[in-house]
């Protein structure tokens, strides 16, 4: 099983949750970043329908494949920064 994991960064003057290194918007606070994460990860767990997919790969050939809509990734969402602030704590603190 696929395992998607969302980390909570400080980011563009604020907060984001991180996933493969791709940002989400940044937030003002560290707890609205954290919350925002949550819902994304809970987002994961819900199934979908069955369906023939295609996609592009980084090398740019197409490639189509079954998808089982019951068929979802384990998530978590980890907090880079709880050890050393606050919730609400600027990034630039």
């Amino acid at each position: 099983m696929v395992k998607v994991v969302y980390e909570v960064v400080p980011h563009d003057g604020g907060w984001a949750y991180r996933l493969d290194g791709v940002y989400s918007e940044a937030f003002p606070t560290h707890s609205e970043a954290l919350e925002a994460a949550r819902i994304v990860a809970a987002e994961q767990q819900v199934g979908g329908d069955s369906a023939e997919i295609s996609w592009q790969d980084d090398k740019g050939k197409w490639h189509e494949e079954y998808a089982e809509g019951g068929d979802r990734p384990e998530t978590e969402v980890v907090d880079g920064n709880w050890k050393s602030r606050s919730s609400d704590a600027s990034p630039r603190a």
